[in-house]
């Protein structure tokens, strides 16, 4: 990780030409860079901390909602978009992609560092600038911004590179990451020593203290009418990521604290409204699910994530499953389209009524669904050549997901009606009118239904968990809670999230382009492939890898992130 950002802020380019002196110009910065030296400057550095990279697509391919179309649809052998979105979805070492490759670990590794250096060169800044920027009234709410992003940043690295928090005495036993907290000011910093690396129970330690220390003080009266706040850790989003992040730690008090602090007296008035969404065009669509002034819209991103092209490219999916036999033993496909799309819930059948005319297609129904959020914006550099830069939004924090988060917390604290009333706020919002009670909520995720594809294997007890829910009512809820997180959270990656804390064990089923044969492979709650290893790059570059390396490819140079202009329609899915 050789990242040297100093204190200064490249504005223009130089050049000036030395028509004076040199004496003259001994007192000046030597070159084009601004210093950083009031609030204003501050606040413009660390809008370049929020990364354009996500781990949406390794996540969502490592996770169980997405099959391999080679599979489930008979004389299939597509390519996958990018070599290395098989190697994620086979839980291989991902070796095949060029540094600049769009939705690799490499991208996500080096933009989130990327934006911790930003934030930890603003606080340094802030630093020179006041003796307790805390409570510098210029200041305070940007020293807050910095903190909460910096926790965030980390809490991001160390749930996709590392395992899983447990507890705190199992926790200490597992490798965390590098947690940087000062600018680098030589070329090489050694990130590997005891300084930095850290275990998982150190990491989200410090990123406690990151959090505590900063969101107090995140004040959304401080946005200037530039700075879009959903763009931002305004108030809500670090309220949203407290709650996420204590439902991950387990501390569910605070969990529902946080998520009551962004969700307010009235959670309703909060969550998304699917009845007023432009169904004119795909476009307008997009605008109203990704309106910065929505209320449900805590934190928006904005990435070069090519994901929409991954699924258009149709070789992994959002599908029906299958079943077919393999050395003698027969296997079912699980139909992920079911689970998350048109099998119905608790309290609704078929398509939850808010996906009705949203869902699309690439090539033929057989090749899978999507829901129009996923769809990319495309912004031209060339329109003759046709090149330019695919952008993708996401919402890392939603009051949807925030309130799933305080529903779970909610059924751990022993509220189950709590939570049932959090899961039919979510319900109704998704435009659902049936009421939803527990017997709706035992029917549909009874355990005892074989096959059940709406209920999980779960290892709570190995993951860690004091209290692990025994009780069959509360199962059955906790059981709702978890398909609502996934459908709330498809195409993000916060599914794999879900599959690591409680030790979900989920299967593959994989045939490449070239062969006939399918193999099959699962992943158990103790497989050390649950960590997503490092990018190649930083471990030859002579960095620890964070678990037993496979074969190791390399990675070829060169590449992009310029690409051709989208050619491919959606095509809106009939209803059943």
């Amino acid at each position: 990780m050789n990242r040297n950002i100093f204190k200064y802020f490249t504005i223009l380019p130089l050049v000036a030409l030395c028509l004076t002196a040199c004496t003259d110009k001994l007192d000046e910065v030597p070159d084009n860079r601004t210093e950083i030296d009031n609030a204003d400057k501050v606040k413009k550095l660390l809008t370049s901390a929020y990364p354009v990279a996500t781990p949406a697509v390794i996540c969502e391919l490592s996770g169980d909602n997405y099959v391999d179309d080679n599979v489930v649809v008979p004389a299939t052998h597509n390519d996958p978009y990018e070599i290395f979105h098989e190697e994620a979805y086979k839980w291989e070492d991902i070796n095949n992609y060029s540094i600049n490759s769009d939705d690799t670990p490499y991208q996500v590794w080096e933009a989130y560092y990327s934006g911790i250096s930003v934030c930890n060169h603003a606080i340094a800044a802030m630093e020179e600038m006041s003796t307790n920027p805390a409570t510098d009234p210029e200041l305070s709410h940007s020293w807050g911004e910095a903190h909460v992003l910096r926790a965030y940043l980390h809490f991001i690295l160390v749930n996709v590179f590392a395992e899983a928090y447990k507890n705190d005495a199992q926790s200490a036993q597992d490798k965390g990451i590098p947690y940087v907290t000062i600018p680098e000011d030589v070329v090489q910093v050694d990130y590997s020593t005891s300084e930095f690396l850290h275990n998982v129970k150190e990491t989200y330690d410090l990123i406690e203290k990151d959090l505590l220390e900063g969101l107090p003080l995140i004040d959304d009266s401080k946005f200037t009418q530039s700075q879009v706040s959903a763009y931002h850790f305004n108030k809500n989003a670090a309220n949203a990521f407290a709650a996420r992040f204590y439902l991950f730690k387990r501390d569910y008090d605070k969990c529902i604290y946080y998520a009551t602090e962004a969700l307010g007296s009235n959670p309703s008035s909060m969550l998304r409204k699917w009845g007023s969404i432009n169904q004119n065009t795909i476009d307008t669509r997009l605008n109203d699910y990704n309106d910065a002034t929505a209320p449900c819209n805590f934190l928006i991103q904005s990435t070069y994530s090519l994901q929409d092209r991954m699924l258009s490219a149709c070789r992994f999916a959002i599908n029906t499953g299958t079943t077919f036999t393999f050395n003698d033993k027969t296997w079912t496909v699980p139909n992920t389209l079911g689970i998350l799309i048109n099998g119905g819930g608790p309290n609704w059948s078929g398509y939850l009524p808010a996906f009705d005319g949203n869902l699309f297609i690439f090539g033929g129904q057989e090749y899978g669904a999507w829901l129009f959020r996923v769809y990319e914006y495309f912004e031209y550099t060339d329109k003759i050549a046709g090149i330019g830069y695919v952008h993708m939004l996401y919402q890392p924090f939603t009051a949807e997901e925030t309130l799933l988060c305080r529903a779970e917390a909610r059924l751990y604290q022993g509220d189950r009606d709590g939570a049932i009333q959090d899961l039919g706020f979510w319900t109704a919002s998704h435009m659902v009118t049936n009421p939803l009670t527990l017997a709706g909520i035992k029917n549909k995720y009874n355990r005892s239904t074989a096959n059940n594809i709406y209920v999980s294997e779960l290892h709570p007890a190995e993951m860690g968990f004091s209290n692990v829910i025994s009780d069959p009512d509360d199962q059955s809820v906790l059981d709702c809670i978890l398909h609502f997180r996934r459908i709330e959270t498809m195409f993000e990656g916060q599914r794999w999230f879900d599959i690591k804390r409680y030790g979900i064990k989920i299967y593959h089923h994989y045939r490449g382009p070239q062969e006939d044969d399918i193999h099959t492979d699962s992943l158990t709650y103790d497989d050390p492939r649950r960590v997503l290893q490092l990018p190649n790059n930083v471990v030859e570059a002579g960095y620890p890898a964070n678990r037993d390396r496979g074969s190791i490819g390399s990675s070829s140079g060169g590449g992009g992130y310029a690409v051709s202009a989208p050619t491919m329609k959606p095509i809106q899915l009939p209803k059943e």
